[in-house]
């Protein structure tokens, strides 16, 4: 009997042992299990997520494609892709859109929000860009910013607060002290603060300090290709319409005179206009068949143009070198919509000139832009812009560029796009995009 207890006894321990030693390892299984399948819950939440982006992202295209081509865009439309699924919600205004996409992938959910205006969109990459013409600093005059050119850019000492690009296989720059990059086929006479990026230079260049060959110089780098100016003249051609077509100015003694406050536009001046100690408000593009002349004024966009821009244009086609001149003076200021006291974003005054006097091998100034607010950008993609006082511009393109006297000029670089309320296609742009 003592015997078969102590086996059945035995018997019992073993078994205890072996539960024991199962519940331990099933402890140890779960224990070691949890952080796996948190990370594939982790992971499948990440993978659901991305497929709900994804969706959105393919509804965003979808309703992109559709406004800019014209196509019926009804204010709820639904899409599925794969297993997430979105919809998109459209609401129009006389030249807006606004888009609203609610994308999901089970429980989880991607929202994106998308601003379009109705207009043509002008890109312009540069704060200050030259074409063949190029770019001359005399005097004591300076630039704070970046310079692009497509022909030389020449000074004798002056300071460039910023990079400098002479891009072509002619590329120069000369008597130039750059604060930043220099980049140029030939570079001569200049001091260039950080790097520099040639085929030639000559031992009266110092870079970073001393001349080259040293860690700042990179000889035998490529010519970097010219770029044409932002504005062709097929658009302004388009803009001059849709300024005809608002109706035509009666002139008295070959002028049109504003002396007192009003808002004008679309409208076609078929003489010179004078702006005069008044305020006048730009509700539509202007062209100017003669010359602009604008003393103690102020030129503001309409607040009805939103982000949207119209231009002021000066070109006389019967007589390109001599007329379609753009004068202002020292205290006449440029206001974008809005402004001074709740400016739009992304909306400015244009002016335009078409003399192609520089072009021509002319000396005629098409633009001379007098002291002026950060609301003005001219343009003038024949002629030469000279700029002789210290001014704050938003971006200054032309032909030619001349900087003298002991002018400062100093820009908010680069504009990404420009809207312009008309033009050849007349497309939606998309001005506003965000997830939220």
């Amino acid at each position: 009997m003592k015997t078969s207890l102590k086996k059945r006894s035995g018997g019992y321990v073993i078994i205890l042992l072996t539960l024991l030693f199962i519940s331990i390892t099933l402890a140890i299984a779960m224990y070691a299990g949890a952080p796996i399948l948190a990370h594939y819950s982790s992971s499948a939440g990440f993978v659901a997520s991305k497929q709900a982006f994804g969706a959105a992202q393919a509804a965003a295209d979808e309703a992109l494609y559709r406004v800019k081509t014209g196509q019926n865009m009804p204010s709820t439309v639904n899409i599925s892709l794969g297993t997430g699924s979105s919809t998109i919600l459209t609401q129009s205004g006389a030249n807006t859109k606004s888009i609203t996409i609610e994308s999901s992938q089970g429980n989880y959910q991607r929202d994106f929000h998308m601003d379009l205006v109705l207009g043509t969109g002008i890109s312009f990459h540069y704060g200050i860009q030259s074409g063949n013409g190029g770019f001359y600093l005399t005097n004591s005059s300076s630039v704070t910013g970046n310079i692009f050119s497509s022909g030389s850019v020449i000074g004798s000492g002056n300071t460039i607060a910023g990079d400098v690009i002479s891009a072509g296989a002619s590329g120069l720059i000369s008597g130039i002290t750059a604060t930043g990059t220099a980049y140029a086929h030939t570079i001569q006479n200049s001091t260039i603060q950080n790097a520099a990026h040639y085929m030639v230079i000559d031992p009266n260049t110092t870079v970073g300090g001393s001349p080259c060959p040293n860690a700042n110089c990179y000889p035998n780098s490529s010519d970097l290709p010219t770029e044409p100016l932002p504005i062709s003249d097929a658009q302004i051609s388009q803009w001059e319409s849709d300024a005809a077509a608002g109706g035509t100015a009666s002139c008295s003694s070959g002028a049109y005179t504003i002396s007192s406050d009003m808002s004008i536009g679309p409208l076609k001046i078929p003489c010179d206009l004078a702006i005069k100690n008044s305020t006048v408000t730009i509700t539509g593009p202007i062209w100017v068949t003669g010359n602009i002349d604008i003393k103690g004024s102020t030129v503001q966009m309409s607040s009805s143009l939103n982000s949207q821009n119209v231009a002021i244009i000066a070109d006389n086609p019967s007589n390109t070198t001599g007329s379609g001149i753009i004068s202002v003076d020292t205290s006449s200021q440029f206001y974008a919509a809005g402004c001074p006291n709740s400016c739009v974003p992304g909306a400015y005054v244009f002016l335009i000139s078409q003399n192609n006097s520089a072009e021509t091998g002319g000396s005629t100034a098409a633009i001379t832009p007098g002291q002026s607010s950060s609301g003005l950008i001219t343009y003038a993609s024949h002629g030469q812009i000279n700029v002789g006082q210290s001014v704050h511009l938003k971006e200054v393109t032309a032909y030619k560029i001349v900087i003298s006297n002991t002018a400062n000029v100093t820009y908010d670089s680069g504009l990404g796009s420009s809207l312009f309320e008309s033009g050849p296609g007349g497309a939606y742009t998309l001005v506003d995009w965000y997830e939220y």
